[in-house]
């Protein structure tokens, strides 16, 4: 077992399953208060277009990509505000837009690697030093806008016509919101992937929802969980060569499962005397 820290890949798998728990367990938090699933999974889909962008215009990837997710954020932002109606339609054609984009773009790409469906369905035990770094110094950022902001975050996930009588702009915060929830997809597109990162960005937190009763346990119980998940699939992954994005996620709807059910049975017997 202790064999696989000699491993760099997997040392670096590890760290970076520690500092992607910590952004899904408050990005996650976020998209669940704020009932921004749908949403955020539009967002995630789409990113694929600035990941083909990217490639057929010779950018890194995760600068391309980070473009064109706060373009999708902003758009979507302001979309929400004008366009009530119907509004799940546009995601959607956003979503498939966005994946028809990139998938033109990298086979029209000189040089077409397959290795770039990484990004679609995760490759955490291939991040590297430079993603760490992403991770480390946007980690550090969102603590920081969390705690300067916790109580507007608070009120615009649980109240947000009192906040805004408050003389806060809710609108633009919702949008600034969705620009950090949209550069956190950027961040975490390594460990499971676009196409299931929004598996890792709503069971942790719902999960977590469960057995906490404030904001801040729920960020801190949801990372717990997306790490504890994260453990277990780049173990199975590595000894068993599954994929490590979809065994995160099998182990992710495994625990929910587990907790759910220890929360009925738990209710069942105890509440009712």
């Amino acid at each position: 077992m202790i064999d696989i820290l000699q491993y760099t890949f997997t040392q670096h798998a590890l760290i970076g399953a520690f500092w992607i728990s910590i952004i899904c367990g408050v990005i996650g938090t976020l998209v669940v208060t704020n009932r921004m699933v749908f949403l955020a999974g539009g967002i995630a889909h789409s990113l694929y277009g600035g990941v083909g962008i990217a490639i057929f215009l010779g950018f890194p990837i995760i600068i391309g990509t980070a473009f064109f997710s706060i373009l999708c954020a902003i758009f979507l932002g302001v979309m929400l505000l004008y366009t009530k109606d119907r509004f799940d339609a546009l995601v959607g054609s956003l979503w498939a837009f966005g994946m028809a984009v990139g998938i033109i773009l990298v086979e029209s790409s000189p040089g077409y690697n397959k290795d770039f469906m990484g990004y679609l369905f995760g490759s955490i035990l291939s991040i590297t030093d430079n993603d760490i770094y992403s991770m480390i110094i946007f980690s550090s950022f969102l603590f920081c806008f969390v705690l300067l902001n916790y109580r507007i975050i608070l009120g615009i996930s649980y109240d947000s016509e009192f906040t805004q009588l408050q003389g806060i702009n809710t609108k633009i915060f919702n949008i600034i919101l969705m620009i950090i929830i949209a550069l956190g997809i950027v961040i975490s597109m390594r460990s499971v992937g676009l196409i299931l990162i929004i598996a890792l960005l709503s069971i942790p937190a719902y999960c977590s929802e469960i057995f906490t009763n404030s904001l801040a346990k729920m960020m801190i119980a949801s990372s717990i969980i997306s790490f504890i998940a994260m453990i277990g699939g780049i173990l199975i992954a590595y000894f068993y060569d599954f994929a490590a994005g979809a065994s995160i996620v099998v182990i992710l709807c495994i625990l929910s499962f587990i907790l759910f059910l220890g929360n009925y049975l738990y209710r069942k017997r105890f509440l009712k005397h």
